[in-house]
This record gives C-alpha cells, sequence and structure tokens, in this order.
C-alpha cells in the first residue's frame, strides 16, 4: 500500500482536550500494538479473545442490536473453511429501521460545523492506529490475506479519515457577480443526504473508510451494508467510530446474507438521496436501474481488466516489481489488478524469466503464518473460477510457466500462476480475473499496445513502464482507463481520486473529488447592492 503502517498520528490541539482521559490507554496501546507485530503467528488465546470482542450483530441509532427476525450468518476462515463467528442478519424491518434513524438525524449532522465532524473524523483515524493489529488480524481471519497486508491496508484504510477530516474544513462555496452585473451569485455545497453505502469483501475496512470519511466530512448520515464474506473488520471500525463520538444515527450498519433484502426497500425509500457502491459491474447495473426509480445520486466503482504495459526501454528489474505488486498484492483479489501483462517482444524472454524467478519465491500458506506471501482466495467458488480460467488459457494454447494448481488440503489456495503465449481470445484476457494468475501477451509497437489495452468494455487501472516519460504521458492520452501507474506498480491514495471509465464505474472516491460526491451544489440568486 501507498501508506506506510509504521506511521503514527500526530494529534490536533482541538481533538487533544477531548482525549486527555484517553491519553494513558493510548499509549499503553501502541506499546501493546509493537509487541505483538514482533510476533509471528498469533496464538489460538489472541484470536479467540479478538473474536469475543468484535461486535456481531447490527448497529442502528446507536446501539448494537440483533436482527428482528432473530437470524445470523456465519463468517468463515478461508485459509481452513472453519467458522469464526456468527453475525446478525439484517432485513428489511432493520432496514427500514436503520433508515428512520439515519433520516432522524440527517438534519442536526448537517447543520453540525464543519471543525466538529472533522474533530470526529480524526480521533476515528487516532483509533484506528490504535486498533490496527486488531483490525489487520480481523481482516486476516475473515478475508486471508497475509497480515503484512492487512496492517498495509490499516494504514492506508486510515488515512482516508485523516485526509477527510482536513477536507472537511474546505468545502468551500463561491460568491461572484453575474455577467450582467445584475446579481450577485452564492454558490454553495449541501450534504446530498442519508446515503446507502455498499462494500466489498477484499478490502473490507479500506472499502468501508473510503466512502463512511467522505459521507461523515460531507454532512451525510448513512447506512453501511458490509460484505457478507467479511462483516468483523467493519463492525470492529464501527465500533470505533462510535467511540469516537459520532452521534446516533448517523452511521448504521447493517450485515445481511440477503442484501437484495434490504437493499430494495432502502433505494425505493424516497428518503435515500444516494447510493455509492463498490463490486462487480453487473450487480452495479442493476442496482443502477433500481436508482433510476428515485432518482439517486450514484457512484458506482466496478469491474477492471487492467492492462500493464512493459516497453523495451524500460528498467525490466523495476517492472518486474510493479508486476508483483499490481498482479499479486492481495492474491490478486482487487479491481485494480494487472489483469493482462503486454510486453515488449524484443524484451519478453528476459521479462518472463525475471518474473517467473520471483513467482516461483513465493510462499502460499495462511496469512497468519510468518513468511507467507500469498494466502487463500476468498471462497471455493473463486477457487474454482480461477481454475477454470486457467484451463481455458491452456486449451486455447497458453503454457503454464508457474503455479497453475489448486492447493491441497483445507483452504481456498491456489499457487501464483505465470502464462505465457497466451491467446487473446482467452476469457483469462477478456474477463477480471480475481486471482493470482498473470497472463503475459506480446506486442511489436506503440500502436499495437494501445489497441490490446484498450480491447475491453472496463477501463479502470493500468500501468505503464517505461524510461521515457514522454512515451508514458503519451500513453496516458491514448488508453481509455481513469488511473495510471506510470512506473510504479501501486498508486492508490487518499488524497487521489480513484475511479474508472467505461463499464469500471461512475464518480470518484478519494481526493477532492470523493467529497463532492457526496455534496449538492446550490445557486442562489441575490439582488447586486449596487444595481440601483
Amino acid at each position: 500500500m501507498d501508506t506506510p503502517a509504521s506511521q503514527h498520528p500526530v494529534q490536533d490541539d482541538a481533538a487533544a482536550q477531548t482525549r486527555t482521559t484517553q491519553s494513558r490507554t493510548t499509549q499503553s496501546r501502541t506499546t501493546q500494538s509493537r509487541t505483538t507485530q514482533s510476533r509471528t503467528t498469533p496464538s489460538r488465546q489472541r484470536i479467540d479473545a479478538l473474536l469475543a470482542a468484535t461486535p456481531t450483530d447490527l448497529f442502528i441509532n446507536g446501539q448494537w442490536r440483533q436482527a428482528s427476525s432473530g437470524a445470523s450468518f456465519a463468517v468463515e476462515d478461508p485459509a481452513t473453511g472453519e467458522t469464526l463467528t456468527r453475525v446478525a442478519s439484517a432485513d428489511e424491518t432493520d432496514a427500514l429501521s436503520a433508515m428512520d434513524a439515519a433520516a432522524e438525524a440527517q438534519d442536526s449532522w448537517a447543520r453540525t460545523p464543519s471543525r466538529v465532524r472533522a474533530e470526529i473524523l480524526r480521533r476515528g483515524f487516532d483509533l484506528v492506529q490504535d486498533h490496527a493489529e486488531e483490525l489487520a488480524l480481523l481482516m486476516t481471519l475473515e478475508m486471508g490475506k497475509p497480515l503484512a497486508q492487512s496492517r498495509g491496508e490499516v494504514s492506508y484504510g486510515g488515512e482516508f479519515l485523516r485526509w477527510f477530516s482536513e477536507e472537511a474544513v474546505r468545502d468551500y462555496g463561491r460568491y461572484a457577480d453575474t455577467p450582467e452585473g445584475n446579481l450577485r451569485m452564492l454558490i454553495t455545497r449541501k450534504p446530498v443526504g442519508p446515503c446507502l453505502l455498499i462494500t466489498p469483501w477484499n478490502f473490507p475496512l479500506a472499502m468501508a473508510t473510503r466512502k463512511v470519511a467522505p459521507a461523515l466530512a460531507a454532512g451525510c448520515t448513512m447506512i453501511l451494508k458490509p460484505a457478507a464474506l467479511t462483516p468483523l473488520t467493519s463492525l470492529y471500525f464501527t465500533a470505533l467510530m462510535s467511540e469516537a463520538g459520532l452521534p446516533s444515527g448517523v452511521l448504521n450498519v447493517l450485515p445481511t446474507d440477503s442484501p437484495a433484502a434490504i437493499s430494495g426497500p432502502l433505494m425505493a425509500d424516497p428518503r435515500l438521496r444516494k447510493i455509492s457502491f463498490t463490486g462487480s459491474t453487473a450487480v452495479g447495473k442493476h442496482l443502477m436501474k433500481q436508482a433510476t426509480e428515485n432518482v439517486l445520486r450514484t457512484s458506482m466503482e466496478l469491474g477492471g481488466n487492467g492492462p500493464l504495459i512493459v516497453f523495451e526501454d524500460a528498467d525490466l528489474d523495476k517492472a518486474v516489481a510493479g508486476a508483483m505488486a499490481a498482479k499479486l498484492r492481495n492474491m490478486g483479489e482487487a479491481c485494480t489488478a494487472a489483469n493482462r501483462i503486454l510486453v515488449q517482444e524484443s524484451v519478453a524472454e528476459e521479462f518472463i524469466a525475471k518474473l517467473a524467478q520471483r513467482m516461483s519465491a513465493l510462499q502460499v500458506g495462511s496469512g497468519l503464518e510468518d513468511g507467507v506471501n500469498v494466502g487463500p482466495l476468498i471462497d471455493a467458488k473463486a477457487c474454482t473460477s480461477v481454475a477454470e480460467l486457467v484451463e481455458d488459457a491452456v486449451r486455447r494454447g497458453a503454457e503454464v510457466v508457474v503455479g497453475g494448481q489448486r492447493g491441497e488440503g483445507p483452504g481456498h489456495f491456489f499457487e501464483p500462476t505465470l502464462l505465457r503465449n497466451v491467446s487473446p481470445d482467452a476469457r483469462v484476457v477478456r474477463e477480471e480475473i480475481f486471482g493470482p494468475v498473470a497472463p503475459v501477451l506480446t506486442f511489436s509497437t506503440e500502436d499495437e499496445a494501445v489497441a490490446m489495452a484498450n480491447a475491453t468494455e472496463y477501463g479502470l487501472a493500468s500501468y505503464v513502464f517505461t524510461e521515457n516519460i514522454s512515451r508514458g504521458l503519451r500513453i496516458g492520452d491514448r488508453i481509455d482507463f481513469g488511473l495510471l501507474g506510470l512506473n510504479v506498480g501501486v498508486i492508490s491514495n487518499a488524497a487521489a481520486p480513484f475511479g474508472g471509465v467505461k463499464q469500471s464505474g461512475l464518480g470518484r472516491e478519494g481526493g477532492a473529488e470523493g467529497l463532492a460526491e457526496y455534496t449538492s451544489t446550490q445557486y442562489i440568486g441575490i439582488e447586486n447592492p449596487w444595481s440601483g
């Protein structure tokens, strides 16, 4: 991730007064965090204690409560297939209760001074840093990624709280004369209103903070629906935000294993004003159709099929390192993953050899184990999907250079896999992989590379490696992607606008643009005091 996991919060003076009683506790937590980071595999006792301390209920109007139906669902460890715990499953009744709470809290939260909202976000950031080890361990338990990567996500996810705590007080309007001089224009930005935030399973903290933080900064109340596969991290984060001082009803959280049972009624409710969704393009399209009924504001962060282009003048060691990060971080389960690696013919053999050497050295196993680089995929269905993509590529003439097999025994493991001589018609080239599979294709000219990169319905992340910066910027102009990493394999940052074009989505998250997504513009025309 872009933000170092070792970074520590710097408390501002305003927040310090409200946290005097927390200072000794924070110091103790920081010491404990440093101690636990030096350990290897977490003990069973520590895991059990953390699971016992993690909320498993719904959070509505500032209170933890069971689902109205009493229903619950199991959350599993993808490394073992064992059940970690059970979580309350919300239904329509719970959804409408959450909507009542969000609607009731909206006016008072919108009128809350931006400095107060900013201080709550900043305290949330501090608490996330204080509880970094707990959050990272939960994430690894329910999602599978190695602990080092989970710590990286905690650091990255926390940055959205800090960034938007700073942006909250800079949500400026403007005041100016009309060109004719007969009016003064007062243009302000107002919170759009109650929002439905739907997050995916692959980055359970960062995808929550990337939506929750700008919504809070803008003055919106919200209902957060975390993914059923990974709800625990979001529930723990919710407890931290409650501790940070969020008023009741501002943040409501509804885990469920029947998402349509709550999204449908909520989107039909006229009090809801916006939906922000991260997930598959197919589901995003369905939600967009539902959103048209009440003309909801929509932000959609959908699928990707990112190219990573390596030109013959590239620093190949840097390109290989970038490919490892862009392809294999998070086990390849990222919409920003390098789905297709396009290498200029003259350096293809050398690049493949270097990449094969690096991929062969990766250690696959439980993310809790020391030295593991690649954890399990999220579930058995994901393993089957990745295996089918590899099998299809091989049938079409691809050669397996590294890996290619599912893991044996319990857990949902798949070997890091490098493919060469891949047909452009192979499914692994045309579809989002969401697994540790790197298909390599070759090109001869810049024009061919651009055509191959653009040969997809998606347009989220892309990567270019070249020592010719003019060429890199030129490629950026020619390819249809919302994000471009130039000689880097990881580019996400809380201060940068994240989002795609084509069927990869609408809107932006992060940066000043991310705050604007949760506001509406109001224009007030005022009689010019000099016009008479």
